[in-house]
């Protein structure tokens, strides 16, 4: 088995990155709560809700973070906890359902009986939860992020939106004084939460699942035009978590000494470096050249 070992230090920025987006957003929340509720705005309220999913949600993605670097594996737990990862994403996709539906109940409510909003200060509100989004976003892009850095990267552009529909409604319900404008906003912030919902559910579901998060025919091709390789057969590749890829081939050579064996090892692992494998297991096998054909055709 060959493999590249995780960067702690990737582990670490991305733990607090996760941390300081959750104290953000846990700000950000209780403001916008505040101000929901005292000003009677149910579009801020929604965005009020969806800021402290969120804020659970990275807290969540800190922790299985924080615990799959802490366990890096035993003889128990080969991968240590870093499944903790997909689990945490799906768990975090689940709970944004339920939130829609409080959303929508509210805003339907609101449009059969309207209520007065104060527009000043909720504007002045809405815009602080937009600057926290803002700021959020801005810890979290740059390099290559976590399924937990995208989950939470993708509830910050559902929740921006959201500061920005508030805002928007907010205006319109100054100008013109036709207070429907804000739940029907806060029902459009609920189907930016749904969104969000469905991208952390199928990407940590299609961890779940076993899909292959690499093409197996390229890899397969790529790793039969070495020198030396008869064919490749049995070719499975799957994620622990978003940061850790696994494979398994079966690899018929003609090599003919442990030497060449060795040698032609190393360069298959170097592929499927190349195709982003961080672990693989590769069985070699001794073929005759005239049985060649007859494995590659047998291969997949």
């Amino acid at each position: 088995m060959s493999g590249e070992g995780h960067d702690h230090g990737t582990h670490d920025r991305s733990s607090r990155r996760l941390a300081l987006v959750a104290l953000i957003n846990l700000g950000g929340f209780l403001a916008e709560l505040a101000g929901g509720l005292v000003f009677g705005s149910v579009a801020l309220l929604s965005d009020a809700v969806h800021m402290l999913f969120d804020a659970l949600a990275y807290v969540m993605a800190w922790a299985a973070s924080y615990v799959a670097r802490a366990h890096e594996g035993s003889p128990e737990y080969s991968f240590g906890l870093h499944r903790l990862e997909p689990l945490s994403a799906f768990v975090n996709g689940a709970l944004l359902v339920p939130m829609v539906a409080v959303i929508l109940w509210e805003s339907a409510r609101r449009v059969t009986d309207p209520v007065a909003i104060g527009t000043g200060p909720t504007l002045a509100i809405a815009t602080g939860g937009l600057a926290v989004n803002l700021l959020s976003v801005y810890v979290l892009e740059g390099g290559e992020m976590s399924l937990n850095e995208r989950g939470a990267f993708y509830h910050l552009l559902g929740d921006a939106g959201g500061s920005v529909a508030v805002i928007v409604s907010t205006v319109a319900v100054s100008w013109t004084g036709v207070t429907v404008v804000d739940p029907l906003t806060a029902g459009l912030i609920a189907v930016l939460v749904l969104w969000s919902a469905g991208k952390l559910l199928r990407g940590s579901g299609a961890i779940f699942l076993g899909k292959s998060p690499v093409h197996p025919a390229e890899i397969s091709a790529a790793v039969a035009d070495l020198e030396g390789v008869a064919g490749v057969a049995d070719f499975h590749a799957w994620q622990i978590c978003s940061e850790l890829t696994v494979a398994t081939a079966h690899v018929g050579t003609t090599a003919e000494s442990m030497a060449d064996a060795d040698a032609l090892n190393r360069r298959i692992h170097a592929v499927l470096a190349e195709y982003g494998v961080d672990h693989a297991t590769v069985e070699l096998r001794p073929i005759e050249a005239d049985r060649s054909d007859r494995l590659a055709a047998h291969g997949h």
